[in-house]
């Protein structure tokens, strides 16, 4: 094994890759467990756990993305502004467990954001006028090629060709995730198994693929390659259905977006789909879009009747509990630091689901 490697092996071991036995026996431990899955212990701040780093990452970021036209490098630079960060979730997931991919993991993220606020004609991201709306749709476009190109430099720098695939794939979802959404009939667009396949590929992939990149950097059996991307394809998942909960709930302010954001655009989200299922006559709705804001009404009326979010937070909670399981179910390691970062990336899982904002 390489200098690099040993180093980055002996940072993921200190982290988190060693843990509790048994996965198949936590999954049903923790999923009888109530929604506070840390109760018997004080709950870490991940998030305080790698504020340096954060910092750190953050000014990386920025000097990663200077290029020869100033333009282009502003543009590209847009959501990394100082105080416009965003929440920084996924980067923090895998500081916790390895800082070696975390760059890359939000450049292609940030990417994809700008790619899509292009795509959705967005106004906002993360409380502020989107790139498009400033620098217009052409610069925006070009800025997310430049950081999947800054990141594609990066991953080929670590001279690993099975994490290469991995993060290509992770590229290769997101536009496919995007296209089902954009391009794909009532039919699917309102099965539930069609939409967590959707949002697999949009936000778990890159997560989940990301956090085994990192077992896979380290040296990790299979097994534990295998718990990592668990843990971060639950997470995601997880994330992703409290945000759609917070799309009907959530303040402009509060999200970093307009609320009802997902319904005005016409996406059918978790809790709609399961509003569905009580009232089949929503289905209707759903058909005739929500170009007219009087549909949109009636689907709002439609939800507040129903369990639609109360379902979708039991359905987050559920991801959350499998990802909690993975981290629980690594192999046993006693040092305290290492057991530090591993009830934090549990308490992380909490964090998703009670979240606000």
């Amino acid at each position: 094994m390489s200098a690099e490697n040993i180093r980055i092996s002996f940072k993921l071991e200190r982290l988190i890759f060693k843990g509790l036995p048994a996965f198949y026996s936590s999954v049903h431990q923790i999923h009888n467990q109530s929604s506070s899955i840390v109760e018997e212990q004080e709950q870490q701040d991940p998030f305080s756990l790698v504020a340096d780093e954060l910092s750190h990452l953050a000014n990386r970021l920025r000097s990663m993305v200077i290029a020869e036209v100033p333009k282009l490098a502003s543009a590209a630079e847009y959501l990394f502004k100082m105080g416009v960060e965003g929440k920084r979730f996924r980067p923090t997931v895998l500081l916790l467990i390895q800082q070696c991919i975390a760059e890359i993991t939000e450049m292609i993220h940030v990417a994809s954001l700008l790619h899509d606020d292009v795509l959705d004609d967005a106004d906002t991201r993360r409380g502020i006028h989107s790139l498009n709306s400033v620098m217009g749709n052409k610069l925006a476009v070009l800025a997310g090629d430049f950081l999947l190109s800054r990141a594609c430099v990066a991953l080929a720098s670590l001279k690993n060709t099975e994490v290469v695939s991995l993060l290509a794939r992770v590229v290769e979802h997101l536009v496919t995730g995007e296209t089902m959404q954009m391009t794909s009939p009532s039919e699917k667009r309102c099965s539930m198994e069609y939409y967590m396949q959707k949002t697999y590929y949009k936000t778990a992939s890159l997560i989940s693929n990301s956090c085994k990149a990192i077992a896979l950097l380290a040296g990790q059996t299979a097994e534990v390659a295998t718990l990592a991307f668990e843990y971060g394809k639950n997470l995601g998942l997880a994330f992703q259905l409290i945000d759609d909960v917070l799309d009907f709930t959530g303040t402009s302010a509060s999200l970093g977006k307009g609320s009802l954001s997902d319904i005005r655009h016409g996406i059918v989200t978790a809790p709609i789909l399961f509003a569905m299922e009580e009232f089949p006559q929503l289905q209707a709705v759903v058909d005739r879009g929500f170009d007219d804001p009087a549909n949109v009404d009636i689907a709002l009326e439609y939800l507040a009747k129903s369990q639609g979010i109360q379902r979708t937070r039991e359905l987050a909670m559920k991801h959350a509990n499998l990802a909690a399981a993975a981290i629980n179910s690594l192999p046993d390691n006693n040092h305290e630091e290492v057991r530090k970062s591993r009830r934090a990336l549990v308490d992380l899982t909490h964090i998703v689901v009670t979240r606000n904002k």
